[in-house]
């Protein structure tokens, strides 16, 4: 997928603009869990989440490429989007981001403050991704997908980060959208040739990728209806998934009960903030505590945009319903 070379280069191009992000030991995420808990805090990017080093990486590829690209145009539910917009401001280039009907308010403001033109179509991800594709290639604009050998190498930066501090994680759990995070870390722990089992986490609203793991090919679903937007998803990408059915441990699946719990736990035990998708791998870890007990274990925390309505109902014991987005 990439050398060892490559993926140097690419945290030289995410480094130049933000600093390598912290792993910490919390120790009552440990009494909680009954292991050993290493955090990678990708909620401490300014984007609050590891999609930003793919962006970075992306856009330093297609600008040294040397094609004339006039703006750019994706499809997101928030972190993705956010990533590209930060990424075009630093090249100086228009960047239109198509969102679902109803997306996360605040994910929203928070593209278009770096600059990025917003546009709400349709009911989920792959509507909206849909039609920015059709629009891309009605204006001659570059359409970046949300699975691509450079957002890979981008993201992979944190993972070489996380495992070359922590050489001896009996496991990692990462969540899985549309395969970036997972693929980078399974990528990179072989470069390092460590023993590491990676673990990847979907929500069982959006099981996707985990059916498709089960059956070896890509199994669509006909919802992702979680409120974990960050895992969303309904089309696995085929080439994500056989990276993953390659290189990963299993796939493990959490309720929406179990996800708010995990992001309750983050903020009582650490006091982070975590959205839906960054605080499923501790929804994961928890649910499999007994099968993990003792051992050292690695969390992706990947990211922190959790709006502000849907937090107060977490932190007031509940779940949020459907309507709403993390």
């Amino acid at each position: 997928m990439f050398s060892m070379q490559e993926l140097e280069a690419a945290a030289d191009v995410v480094h130049a603009v933000m600093a390598p992000t912290p792993q910490h030991n919390w120790p009552l995420l440990g009494a909680r869990t009954r292991c050993e808990v290493w955090v990678k805090h990708e909620n401490h990017t300014p984007i609050g989440a590891f999609k930003l080093r793919g962006g970075l990486v992306y856009l330093n590829e297609l600008m040294a490429s040397g094609g004339q690209i006039t703006g750019l145009i994706t499809a997101t539910r928030g972190n993705h989007g956010q990533s590209i917009a930060l990424a075009g401001r630093r090249y100086d280039m228009p960047v239109i981001i198509y969102v679902p009907l109803g997306n996360s308010a605040e994910k929203n403001r928070a593209m278009e403050a770096f600059g990025a033109e917003l546009v709400e179509y349709g009911a989920d991800f792959d509507e909206s991704r849909i039609e920015a594709d059709r629009v891309a290639a009605e204006r001659k604009l570059h359409f970046v997908t949300a699975f691509h050998p450079w957002l890979i190498r981008g993201v992979a930066t944190y993972a070489l980060e996380f495992l070359s501090a922590l050489r001896d994680l009996d496991t990692v759990y990462v969540p899985v959208g549309m395969g970036s995070g997972i693929c980078g870390l399974i990528a990179t722990r072989d470069l390092l040739g460590l023993k590491t089992k990676i673990v990847g986490v979907v929500a069982e609203k959006a099981p996707a990728y985990a059916l498709s793991f089960e059956a070896g090919e890509v199994r669509e679903t006909n919802g992702a209806a979680t409120f974990a937007d960050g895992m969303a998803c309904r089309v696995p990408a085929p080439e994500a998934l056989e990276i993953i059915c390659r290189g990963a441990e299993r796939i493990v699946t959490v309720s929406e009960d179990q996800i708010a719990q995990a992001i309750r736990a983050y903020y009582s035990d650490t006091h982070n903030l975590a959205e839906g998708a960054g605080a499923a791998p501790l929804a994961a870890l928890m649910k499999e505590r007994d099968a993990m007990r003792g051992r050292k274990v690695g969390l992706v925390l990947s990211g922190g945009n959790l709006d502000a309505g849907p937090f107060s109902t977490v932190l007031n014991g509940g779940t949020p319903e459907l309507g709403h987005v993390a």
